[in-house]
Order: structure tokens, then C-alpha cells, then sequence
């Protein structure tokens, strides 16, 4: 159950919505960009969606090297 007091949405338990919205806005990162962060710098298992590695480019390099060997 939810009242209005003060122009502010207040759960039943008291809980001002607007004021945990407004830290969670200042308190850094979301769950998805610390994963992307950690993605991008260290890598691992299934962060490829996270690369902007041009795959195809690595892939006609690496055959480059296997030919000039």
C-alpha cells in the first residue's frame, strides 16, 4: 500500500521512493555497467558482446601468420 505525503510516494512502511531513487541515481555503476566495465578491462567468458573486436580481422591476421610461417 502506497500514500501520498508531501508531494512524496511513501511505501507502507514508510519508505520514501523518490529519495531511494534519487541515491540510487548518485550512488555509480548499475548491475549491467559494472559487468560491461569488468568485460571490457579484464575479460573472460562470454564478454564477447562486450568486445568491439573486429573478430574477421583476427581471423585474416592469424591466417596471414599461419602462411608466413
Amino acid at each position: 500500500m502506497q500514500e501520498n505525503h508531501d508531494h512524496h510516494n511513501l511505501t507502507s512502511a514508510g519508505t520514501d521512493i523518490e529519495s531511494v531513487k534519487e541515491q540510487s541515481r548518485r550512488s555509480g555503476l548499475t548491475y549491467n555497467e559494472a559487468k560491461e566495465f569488468i568485460a571490457r578491462t579484464t575479460g573472460g567468458h562470454g564478454t564477447n558482446i562486450y568486445s568491439d573486436t573486429d573478430v574477421e580481422a583476427v581471423k585474416r591476421k592469424n591466417r596471414q601468420s599461419e602462411e608466413n610461417k
